[in-house]
């Protein structure tokens, strides 16, 4: 256990933050098990039943602070729901609307083509996809 505790620390001093005790707890429930999404609210439950005690404003603080410097990608579907990705990769994403979650899709598998001209100085930074999906036969058209 600290041997990862130590790594993640490591992790959060090479991205130019100070490794506090909450944003090292956060950063192990992130960043323990695999890529994954999580959104500040399902991070703040899992916080909660590990019995860390940290505000759902610092969840979503800390979430922030991992994204500004490169340790989270941020992920918006509508204006309300944001969601951070471990893996800052490149890669597309299938929003699940039932269950309200992502699935990564991989860049080898979706070709992005006709991109218009893009305004003088500027240059495409990332590309976002995101492909709702919904049950067959859900009655929505």
């Amino acid at each position: 256990m600290q041997e990862i505790q130590t790594g993640i620390a490591e992790k959060l001093r090479l991205a130019g933050l100070r490794p506090t005790r909450q944003r090292l707890a956060l950063a192990e429930l992130l960043f323990g098990g695999g890529d994954r999404h999580v959104s500040a609210e399902s991070l703040h439950r899992e916080a909660e039943a590990a019995r860390i005690p940290v505000s759902l404003a610092t969840v979503y603080n800390t979430l922030n602070q991992f994204t500004a410097a490169g340790l989270l990608r941020e992920v918006a579907i509508e204006g309300d729901r944001t969601f951070f990705d471990t893996n800052t990769s490149n890669h597309f994403h299938y929003f699940l609307e039932e269950a309200g979650g992502l699935v990564d899709i991989g860049t080898e598998e979706l070709e992005i083509k006709g991109l218009p001209s893009l305004p003088k100085g500027m240059e495409v930074d990332r590309i976002d996809v995101i492909v709702r999906l919904r049950k067959a036969g859900s009655g929505r058209a």
